[in-house]
């Protein structure tokens, strides 16, 4: 199962969004605290979340307490300043896609430890980032697509003969 890392994301309607993605596509989601936004039973029923119960989701203190749990993921960490492009990438169907926070990104020296699994989404030079939605969105869908969309349907209702 394909794992997103959000390693401390600002904004609740990026969070909201991506987590619907999760929901979707079967992805877990992995919060790595401080987050900006409350995340409790009573505010995601507030903010009308109606598919949060679909989300497989695991919340960390910080970094330290991510990587102790997990020594030696398959991660790709996404960013900007990455030497290649996602399309270079070879993701298990068991990965971990990791972004950074909205007004930061990633921290240096984590983007150092895992400089080889840097990747970027490609886009016009004086453009600073895309949505952090949108780049959860094209990674994932770009991960499920090299393993089959595992346990995704393949066809809408169209498909049956009228």
């Amino acid at each position: 199962m394909l794992n997103i890392v959000l390693v401390e994301p600002e904004i609740p309607q990026n969070c909201g969004n991506i987590a619907r993605t999760c929901a979707a596509t079967r992805s877990r989601l992995h919060l790595v605290r401080p987050l900006g936004f409350d995340i409790s039973e009573k505010a995601v029923r507030r903010a009308g979340l109606d598919y949060w119960h679909m989300v497989d989701l695991t919340v960390y203190d910080d970094l330290d307490h991510f990587f102790s749990l997990h020594p030696q993921p398959d991660v790709w960490l996404a960013t900007t300043k990455a030497p290649r492009d996602y399309s270079q990438a070879q993701f298990s169907p068991d990965c971990w896609l990791m972004f950074g926070k909205e007004t930061a990104g990633l921290p240096e020296w984590l983007r150092e430890k895992y400089r080889s699994r840097c990747i970027r989404i490609p886009m016009r030079e004086d453009a600073r980032s895309l949505n952090l939605a949108n780049s959860v969105a094209v990674l994932t869908y770009e991960a499920l697509k090299q393993n089959g969309f595992p346990g995704l349907s393949g066809a809408g209702s169209m498909a049956a003969e009228p």
